[in-house]
């Protein structure tokens, strides 16, 4: 199940936001994310907030797009009363869970909400994520017609066996013909990949990769394989069932996939993903490594505008209940202080390939970028640039590196 939410300040019942989110405001982009909590089976290593239909203790999910939408109109008041109200959407992003598990309709309606309440900017970037068995070519088409311009494929391998220890349901078999659909719809692809998997040898990563690469699409993320507490995977390797993930077999993946990714033409821009030119890149992501504004409708989605971070409750009956009282669905909140804002900065702008300012680091830390340069964590030219972007060993240790860099 879902881990338990962050420990933080009360959010107030009215959503109300402090005059300092405006400050600023011109030089952000806003972004919309929704989250659709539902899946058919729960996969054994997710700890994501989603639900099964035996977890829903009465919450429908036919009710869910009217629920959203009420959040989405109780936002639009919050951000106006606030002065940061006036911005188009720049990137919207359907997550979850498996948003297509519900109608097109219903996540027609949703976009639709977001259009009506704060319109959608020219050449927005609109994305869905959705299982290759959740979707067909007319539900992509639809999804096309009624405004998203991407989806996002939750492959994780293209090998049965390592599929099966991560409990996914789809044939790997499937995956070319739903890039064919989408496509032919005319939504550009990302192909979402797992490596690490308990069993999963460099030749079966190998394998997924080409599959990958023999796709064609526009952007591939790649994560290796986190055993989050209290899910069934880490029962499983607990128990001796499964064996742990081989840190070291995790890097020679990362490696080969960033060696047959680069020959292939796609480029690396935040540590687990690469895109076939920077215009592919996922806009809405980078919204988040760079830390613009978005707000996150649904149960357990966080948001941010102008330095406060608040998250929603978790279950999708407790989201019911506040939407239908018609009081802000959040949990908790936190006003990120400059000491927080500067450690953040680090901790995100060191993943991505345009790098990290150096002025950016405290003296202490600008200290150390030259035993960085010597070690091969860091690209030497790049640093003389005044950016501090990581090398492809700077990627693999990049945890460290940031550690290094802050006090």
């Amino acid at each position: 199940m879902p881990g338990p939410l962050p420990i933080a300040d009360p959010a107030p019942a009215d959503g109300v936001l402090p005059d300092s989110v405006a400050e600023g405001v011109a030089t952000r982009d806003f972004g919309v994310y929704l989250h659709v909590p539902f899946c058919r089976v729960r996969c054994g290593y997710c700890d994501f907030n989603t639900y099964t239909a035996t977890e829903l203790r009465g919450a429908k999910q036919s009710d869910y797009a009217a629920q959203a939408i009420a959040e989405l109109e109780f936002a639009r008041g919050v951000l106006a009363n606030a002065g940061v109200g006036d911005r188009p959407a720049s990137t919207v992003f359907f997550g979850g869970g498996t948003p297509t598990i519900l109608p097109v309709s219903d996540l027609a309606a949703m976009l639709a909400a977001v259009r009506r309440e704060w319109g959608i900017a020219p050449a927005a970037e609109v994305t869905t994520e959705a299982n290759p068995d959740s979707v067909d070519e007319a539900s992509l088409a639809a999804l096309a017609d009624a405004g998203f311009t991407r989806v996002s494929f939750g492959v994780q391998s293209a090998v049965p066996h390592v599929l099966a220890t991560l409990e996914r349901t789809h044939d790997p078999e499937r995956i070319p013909l739903v890039v064919e659909w989408a496509r032919a719809a005319g939504l550009q692809v990302n192909l979402d990949f797992i490596y690490g998997t308990p069993g999963e040898s460099l030749a079966d990563w190998q394998r997924s990769l080409e599959l990958a690469i023999d796709q064609q699409p526009d952007h591939i993320s790649a994560y290796s394989l986190i055993v989050e507490p209290g899910t069934k995977l880490a029962r499983q390797i607990a128990k001796g069932e499964v064996p742990e993930p081989d840190e070291d077999l995790q890097a020679e993946q990362y490696e080969l996939a960033d060696e047959l990714l680069a020959t292939a033409g796609y480029g690396w821009y935040e540590v687990s993903n690469w895109s076939r030119d920077a215009s592919h890149r996922s806009r809405h992501n980078l919204a988040y490594w760079t830390g613009q504004d978005w707000w996150g409708a649904g149960p357990g989605a966080h948001s941010h505008i102008g330095g406060v971070r608040w998250w929603n409750v978790k279950h999708p009956a407790a989201y019911a209940e506040r939407i239908a009282a018609g009081v802000s669905p959040a949990a908790g909140r936190e006003t990120l202080d400059e000491p927080t804002r500067r450690t953040e900065n680090v901790l995100l702008g060191i993943r991505i390939s345009d790098g990290l300012a150096l002025d950016a680091l405290e003296p202490d830390a600008r200290r150390v970028v030259a035993e960085l340069i010597a070690e091969g964590l860091v690209d030497g030219r790049a640093a003389l640039n005044g950016r501090l972007v990581l090398t492809l060993r700077g990627r693999l240790l990049a945890d460290g590196v940031v550690r290094r860099l802050l006090p």
